[in-house]
């Protein structure tokens, strides 16, 4: 706790302390301290952004890189002090104006400006250049990575905290480009009052030394330059290792591991490379007047190094014996076993064109995992486990298309032409491609060559990827026809399963109550109407009692959806409110004296107008809720819940039917928006 306190309050204390280091005067042997280690602090840095595995690794690197350099300044302002007032600013800086000076001051302004020249044109420039340039293209491409991840997140490849962590991920390397663009303005800045700072060091200096002090110019410009010389290498070296470790920090790019082992391994990746350099360098030795010694050493070393690499290892060409085996193990096209397997109808298929082939092809597309990870999304959301995709080229499909069959008969169709991306959204008569639509909610869209996708996000259109497209299709259809995949025998494996954690209630439904068929139509039915059914346990307890009233269909479903009510009412709900619109009584009544028995359920004997009625009033409530984006429900005595769904069905509007029961047990706030009174018009 004691080492946290410290750490949190050491660097607000220090900032202050630099400021206060700009107006009070320090003793020479404080500021000798505080320049080892300034100069120890700017190695730091250095060493650390060579090691770090990402940039992101040291996102703090811009707010220090402005608390060095101010820290450095704070220290040219009480070094100048010094050195004006008492002609004497520490040990360090002396000894850094004696060695390098060394008796001639020429020499030591030369290799002063050398320094400053290196730091300000070469790295500050070059990292202040890469720094900007990244922090644009990291903007523009943030649009695009957010769209990549939700679709992986939709096709199920990651989860929602994974989700969360690659969104959070973006925003900060955008963050962090931006923040380098401007902290490599700092570097820059400091490279320029270095000079100036110098430049005020001799001339303030020669002449408070000839006019205040007496001295003789000679000994006065001996003097001031080497201390002026001395404090402006010592301001430049940190300065000229913070230019360096910034350069390194913007430069790093699609590398994941530290750059020395980076650089190790990418230089060394090649045996023939080295060796034609090591040879390179041997062949130097024989030009007339070039040293051989040194050419000699650094050829031999290359070759030397080149002969301890290994080759990357290739792929062992599969044994002619193998295949031969394998071709004599394949049956006849006319056997039995071949027709027969030509013969199975596959539950769920995706077909594609044969110019769309390359979406398979795991060197260049992740159609493949896609799909195997849609089948874990899928039953996470519905329960069921979503049978195997066969993916398959099929030429009577028309080029850039796909089509998505269940038992064989399509259930969807799209476009993907290939090299192409879709854009949704408009401003897009400026790019090449062709119209398209997206096929799960009928957006137009255009389809664009895909190395346009910057130009279209940059136009505010969404951009998708042929994949995402196929995957975000194929997993509307599974859950519009959830109910058609599931079999009997995926009814009696989910039966196994809760029987291994729940064998009583198992036990005590199935076969002694319901048979799997009926158990099975059940679940259709719930996953008919958009009801997971992931809580297999709750719901085999509300049909085992159920089923000792009767085994009727209509009351089973309503039995299982009553235990799920709550579960039912949560996924209409939002911001804790659930908008429902609600039957007038008097109507209510009359449909309920209406009801009528049949072989396929109960349904109400209600005149032809007055149920358009129904259904007419009953969508424009909906469609008013759906425009101000809310999702209404539809609420109603639990007798009237099947037949008049179906109702509403039949007069092609999806308006989801809920019973006062599974409303009941919601924690909701329940708000009206409507009441159906079923009048039309010639009514008496």
């Amino acid at each position: 706790m004691k080492n946290r306190n410290i750490s949190r309050f050491a660097v607000p204390v220090g900032v202050i302390g630099i400021i206060i280091m700009m107006v009070v005067p320090l003793p020479t042997f404080l500021l000798d301290l505080l320049i080892a280690f300034n100069i120890t602090m700017a190695l730091l840095v250095l060493l650390v952004s060579m090691f770090v595995q990402r940039p992101l690794d040291f996102a703090v690197f811009p707010a220090l890189l402005l608390v060095l350099t101010l820290f450095r300044l704070a220290l040219n302002i009480s070094a100048t002090r010094l050195v004006l007032r008492d002609a004497d600013a520490g040990e360090v800086i002396h000894a850094f104006g004696s060695f390098v000076v060394g008796g001639n001051l020429v020499i030591g302004l030369v290799i002063f400006l050398i320094l400053v020249i290196v730091q300000l044109v070469v790295v500050t420039k070059g990292a202040e250049r890469v720094a900007e340039v990244g922090a644009r293209f990291t903007l523009d491409a943030m649009p695009g990575k957010q769209m990549a991840i939700d679709a992986d997140l939709n096709a199920g490849l990651i989860d929602e905290a994974e989700a969360k962590k690659r969104r959070a991920d973006v925003a900060a390397e955008a963050d962090f480009y931006g923040a380098m663009d401007g902290g490599s303005k700092f570097v820059k800045g400091d490279a320029i009052a270095a000079v100036i700072i110098t430049l005020v060091n001799l001339i303030g200096g020669f002449a408070v030394g000839i006019l205040q002090h007496g001295m003789a110019p000679v000994d006065a410009m001996n003097l001031y330059s080497l201390l002026s010389i001395g404090d402006g290498l010592v301001s430049q070296v940190p300065a000229l290792l913070l230019s360096v470790a910034t350069g390194l920090i913007v430069t790093r790019s699609a590398t994941s591991g530290d750059m020395g082992s980076t650089v190790t391994k990418q230089l060394g990746q090649n045996r023939l490379a080295l060796r034609i350099g090591g040879a390179a360098a041997l062949a130097l030795c024989i030009i007339p007047g070039l040293p051989k010694l040194p050419f000699l050493l650094v050829g031999v070393g290359i070759l030397a190094i080149a002969q301890q690499l290994k080759d990357p290892e290739e792929p062992e060409p599969a044994e002619p014996a193998a295949v031969t085996a394998q071709a004599v193990e394949m049956p006849a096209p006319d056997s039995p076993e071949q027709l027969l397997g030509e013969m199975r109808i596959d539950p769920l298929e995706l077909a594609l064109a044969p110019d769309l082939v390359d979406l398979v092809d795991t060197a260049s597309g992740d159609l493949l995992d896609r799909v195997r990870a849609l089948r874990r999304k899928m039953a996470m959301e519905l329960g069921v486990i979503m049978p195997p995709v066969r993916t398959r080229d099929d030429l009577d499909l028309p080029l850039s298309s796909y089509a998505i069959r269940i038992s064989g008969v399509d259930a969807g169709a799209g476009q993907a032409p290939p090299g192409t991306v879709l854009a949704i959204g408009d401003g897009l008569q400026a790019l090449p491609g062709r119209a398209g639509t997206e096929p799960v909610f009928g957006l137009a869209g255009k389809w664009i060559p895909a190395e346009l996708h910057y130009q279209a996000e940059l136009s505010g259109a969404t951009v998708v990827d042929r994949a995402s497209v196929i995957i975000t299709h194929l997993a509307e259809v599974v859950r519009s026809n959830a109910s058609r995949l599931l079999g009997r025998e995926d009814v009696r494996n989910l039966t196994e399963m809760v029987k291994r954690t729940h064998p009583v209630v198992v036990e005590e439904l199935t076969p002694s109550l319901l048979s799997l068929g009926q158990v099975q139509k059940v679940l259709q039915a719930l996953l008919d109407e958009g009801v997971p059914v992931r809580d297999l346990v709750r719901i085999f307890e509300s049909l085992s009692l159920r089923a000792k009233v009767g085994t009727d269909h209509d009351g089973l479903v309503e039995a299982a959806r009553s235990a799920l009510g709550p579960a039912i009412a949560a996924q209409y709900a939002s911001g804790g409110r659930l908008t429902v619109i609600t039957l007038d009584p008097i109507l209510e009544q009359a449909l309920l004296e209406s009801l009528r028995p049949s072989e396929t359920g109960a349904f109400m004997a209600i005149e032809g107008l007055k149920a358009e009625a129904i259904v007419s009033e009953a969508s424009r409530f909906a469609e008013a809720g759906e425009q101000q984006g809310l999702n209404p429900v539809l609420a109603c005595s639990p007798q009237l819940r099947l037949p008049l769904m179906r109702l509403l069905r039949a007069g092609s509007r999806r308006v989801q039917v809920l019973s006062y029961s599974e409303i009941s047990g919601s924690t909701a706030q329940i708000e009206t928006i409507g009441v159906v009174n079923g009048a039309y018009a010639g009514a008496s």
